[in-house]
């Protein structure tokens, strides 16, 4: 090791004063591949809790309520949370973000390990998890418009989806094999030294601060002040709120019936864990194809066909058709489709808000986007446990009151009253891409509201040209 004096060590110290932090596309590879480890870890634990949970109860209720206590409380702090990222340094947000899911992760390893976890320790654990993710969407959001030039933003967020794709071919695969030999405590393990290679990615990089704008300064003011400038934002201007809206409805149905999904399912194959690891390793193949096609294509030029018709797609395939399918194959072929549209549906979505929100305001303005997104997603995960259970299963059984009318649909037993609820909800969700192309605000987005002009500042972007070719994913 070099001592402080020396010769060797003077010049250590000179090649770390002049060592520039990777920034603009390649930094944002390096932490799209720290994301990549770290939601890797976080989807096998969470898919080793699900199974857990569903084998102490059976009921689909159980898998249900850890989304309800996820998105109520990444909801309730989502425009607080959006005040602080625009606060303070985004690259800080993000570290916060990943070392609550970290704590709330070491909590559940603790209980188990010690004999004593309960299923309402997850909800519990679920709560404090969706606390922190009400940080971590918007920071990263907000670094994408000051780390990469605007024309790159479809590729930028093409890399964020490819991370949680890529995931979620290996981890459901991994996870069902790894259930058997490790357990959930062998999981939770995982999970946690996942975090640290995600921090570590952040401490490498250079995230630079937007530059100050009207809409920034007029923005400013106490914290909950600030919280509340989102929603006006969003509010004065009719196509953000019209974009909202449709997801706002979008989500409405497609949680009421994705959130008792793996329920189906694992009630189709008695309990067969493999089963639904194939379909989700389906899932995560499909959103690959997807992120890797958004991050080399970019989008379509009109973001807007992006976001409707990946709506529609989306709807028909992951829902419709998973629901009439009976079989794994079925399953697989509906959760491929659905996948490989969603990054290029969101990519798009988010290239508008991106091109068109100050980068100093993103932190408010899209955490009240999502807030508004997501609003009615707890009460769909709230409601949808009991009427898979209480209504549906038992109308859609052998003689049921919906069984000699969609039996020849969806087919009659276990899991059939769920896959009926994934039909309907399927349909609504088709609906609602349609519809938005009748709204003109919504229609014509692009158009109607102007960009805010931003691009990295010079230094940045050469220092990204000069960089070495982002590694391919």
């Amino acid at each position: 090791m070099a001592r402080p004096g020396t010769v060797e060590g003077a010049c250590v110290w000179v090649r770390m004063r002049n060592f520039r932090a990777p920034t603009g596309l390649p930094g944002f590879t390096l932490v799209a591949l720290g994301q990549l480890v770290s939601i890797l870890g976080s989807e096998m634990s969470q898919f080793g809790l699900m199974l857990w949970a569903y084998e102490q109860t059976g009921l689909a209720t159980s898998l249900a309520l850890l989304g309800f206590f996820h998105f109520l409380h990444l909801i309730v702090v989502s425009p607080f949370a959006g005040a602080l990222v625009d606060r303070s340094h985004r690259k800080l947000m993000m570290m916060l973000s990943d070392l609550g899911s970290a704590f709330a992760t070491l909590m559940v390893f603790g209980l188990y390990l010690g004999g004593s976890l309960q299923i309402w320790h997850l909800y519990l654990a679920a709560a404090i998890t969706g606390a922190f993710h009400a940080f971590q969407w918007p920071a990263f959001s907000a670094a994408i418009s000051t780390m990469v030039p605007k024309e790159h933003y479809g590729r930028a967020n093409g890399l964020m989806a490819l991370s949680e794709s890529v995931a979620g071919i290996g981890a459901p695969i991994l996870a069902a094999v790894l259930y058997g030999l490790i357990g959930v405590g062998g999981l939770l393990a995982i999970d946690l030294v996942s975090f640290l290679v995600a921090l570590a990615a952040l401490l490498a990089v250079k995230v630079p601060q937007p530059r100050q704008s009207a809409a920034g300064l007029e923005g400013r003011g106490n914290l909950l002040q600030e919280a509340a400038y989102g929603f006006r934002y969003i509010f004065a201007r009719p196509s953000l709120l019209g974009l909202q809206t449709t997801f706002l409805l979008l989500n409405l149905f497609a949680t009421f019936g994705q959130s008792v999904l793996p329920a189906m399912i694992l009630s189709r194959t008695a309990n067969d864990e493999t089963v639904l690891g194939i379909v989700r390793t389906a899932a995560g193949i499909g959103g690959v194809l997807g992120g890797l096609l958004l991050s080399t294509w970019g989008g379509p030029r009109r973001k807007v066909h992006g976001v409707l018709l990946g709506m529609v797609v989306s709807s028909l395939s992951g829902s419709v058709l998973m629901g009439l399918g009976q079989g794994v194959a079925v399953w697989a072929l509906a959760s491929f489709i659905a996948l490989m549209t969603i990054p290029i549906l969101n990519g798009s979505n988010q290239a508008i808000w991106q091109a068109k929100v100050p980068p100093d305001v993103q932190g408010k303005v899209f955490s009240a986007r999502r807030m508004i997104a997501w609003v009615a997603n707890p009460l769909a995960m709230l409601l949808a446990g009991p009427v898979a259970d209480e209504l549906m299963t038992p109308a859609m059984m052998p003689g049921g009151a919906l069984a000699g009318t969609f039996g020849g649909l969806v087919g009659t037993g276990p899991g059939a009253g769920i896959a009926l609820m994934l039909v309907f909800t399927g349909i609504l969700g088709a609906l609602v891409g349609l519809g938005g192309y009748l709204f003109p605000a919504v229609r014509d987005a692009e158009s109607l509201l102007p960009d805010h002009n931003h691009s990295p500042p010079a230094d940045e972007v050469s220092a990204s040209l000069e960089a070495p070719a982002a590694p391919a994913l």
